[in-house]
């Protein structure tokens, strides 16, 4: 499977997700919920990741999943404990710490990031902010198909 990973564009120049991942100072991303949320227990090591900016319309990265780390029912101070030990990883910010202090996490650890000519996303109904599917081609203008959440169900 390969993973289309939204990243937040929220924050000044350099302090964006992308610009961090693209840098080299972000090597891991954070997902997390209340419950168990895609895309916990269904990325694993070796799969592709596509990375975007939020509200481009342009795939504009790649990356190779290095480690993945998934957690249920953390306590607060396990959750702190968890996001503090891979902060030189995640490279959060204090409000996005805030934001994925969740019970259910799932981080993300990859390799091997290149920039890609881009690619134009064609967005489909309601997407979430990580997609699971087949191949990247399957999300492109041009070429996608219907988005139906299959390969996103537990």
């Amino acid at each position: 499977m390969v993973h289309l990973v939204y990243c937040d564009n929220s924050g000044k120049k350099g302090e964006k997700v992308l610009d961090k991942i693209l840098a080299g100072t972000k090597t891991m991303v954070v997902r997390g919920a209340a419950g168990r949320k895609i895309p916990h227990s269904r990325v694993f090591e070796g799969e592709q990741l596509y990375f975007m900016e939020k509200g481009s319309a342009k795939i504009t990265a790649t990356a190779i999943v290095k480690a993945v780390q998934n957690y249920v029912k953390l306590s607060d101070e396990e959750i702190t404990k968890t996001l503090s030990y891979n902060q030189s990883k995640l490279n959060l910010s204090d409000k996005q710490k805030i934001r994925w202090h969740k019970k259910c996490l799932c981080l993300v650890e990859f390799e091997n990031i290149e920039e890609i000519e881009p690619l134009d996303f064609e967005h489909q109904g309601n997407m979430d902010d990580w997609l699971i599917i087949e191949k990247i081609e399957d999300v492109v203008v041009g070429t996608s198909i219907s988005y139906d959440y299959k390969k996103s169900k537990f």
